[in-house]
């Protein structure tokens, strides 16, 4: 099973997406850079586990998640609310993923948490008030609050992330740059091909979702572009902001990104009016997939750097 929030969506709030930034780092609450930061991380159930902390709160267990389209931690525990140190709150609704209605939460504007030594201030933090979650392993997700204000360096290797400045940033040919495109909002898309069994390779729009544990999804609709493989098993995902996901899971023969292959990919098939909110994604680019690289987001540049790392050749489970 492959729980995730999913993107969340915040109704009848201000979840403050805003544009890519184009001034100086000092910008939205964010401290000019004078080192390169570097914060520790684990994997859990496949998921970048981020050490976050509210106030003086305990430390916070987050997932890391480029579907996390705003500047803001959600907390997906209530019982964190008296915790964290923060007094105004605001009721709001909050939609993601899942067949259900949207999520009931409280939400603090202009509040501020670390993420590891990361001073991440201005803040919108979202506590969710159901028990949906109370038996997740982590705590919440955050994602734009690093991938909006800093070029961000994964190394699945050595398990730390560094932050560069995106207007300083310089990579070395060891690095094969990705185009990648932002659309509606603020979350990542690449184009890629897939390869299904006896088939030509087809072209693939794919949005990418760090905080889904598969490596890749793909978006079942009327109006789809690929044929489901035979010897499809039916499959729960997870629960999602708003409600539980259910599909199937196979394999494909390969997914193609750039000049990198991957072979014989353990592949999930969703409903796209369940898993997604991207009308023209053909699927989701995840984490199993991910992990198989060093990477460098720079939204700024709009530019996804990778490089295999010594999970690249893993067989897919």
């Amino acid at each position: 099973m492959a729980a995730a929030l999913g993107a969340p969506y915040v109704l009848g709030g201000s979840a403050r997406s805003g544009h890519l930034p184009t001034g100086g780092l000092a910008a939205n609450g964010f401290a000019p850079m004078q080192a390169r930061p570097r914060i520790p991380f684990k994997i859990v159930r496949n998921k970048v586990i981020l050490p976050v902390r509210v106030n003086e709160s305990r430390q916070l267990d987050v997932i890391l998640d480029t579907g996390m389209h705003y500047d803001g931690l959600l907390l997906n525990k209530r019982g964190l609310k008296d915790s964290i140190g923060v007094e105004t709150f605001t009721e709001a609704r909050v939609a993601g993923a899942g067949e259900g209605p949207a999520a009931t939460a409280l939400v603090a504007q202009s509040a501020s948490f670390s993420v590891g030594e990361v001073a991440c201030d201005d803040q919108m933090i979202i506590v969710l008030q159901n028990d949906a979650f109370s038996g997740f392993p982590s705590d919440g997700v955050t994602g734009y609050s690093l991938f909006g204000h800093y070029a961000v360096e994964i190394d699945y290797d050595l398990m730390v992330i560094t932050l560069h400045d995106p207007e300083t940033l310089a990579v070395d040919e060891s690095w094969q740059r990705i185009p990648v495109t932002f659309r509606e909002n603020l979350i990542p898309w690449v184009d890629a091909a897939i390869d299904l069994a006896d088939h030509d390779s087809l072209p693939v729009s794919l949005y990418i979702d760090l905080a889904s544990s598969e490596a890749l999804e793909l978006l079942m609709r009327d109006d789809m572009k690929f044929q489901l493989p035979d010897g499809l098993e039916e499959y729960y995902f997870g629960r999602g902001l708003s409600g539980d996901i259910h599909g199937y899971k196979g394999r494909i023969a390969a997914l193609h990104i750039g000049p990198f292959s991957l072979w014989n990919v353990t592949t999930a098939f969703a409903p796209a009016r369940v898993r997604s909110r991207q009308p023209e994604a053909d699927g989701v680019l995840a984490n199993d997939a991910i992990r198989r690289f060093n990477v460098i987001f720079d939204y700024r540049n709009e530019s996804l750097y990778l490089k295999p790392n010594r999970r690249f050749a893993e067989p897919f489970n």
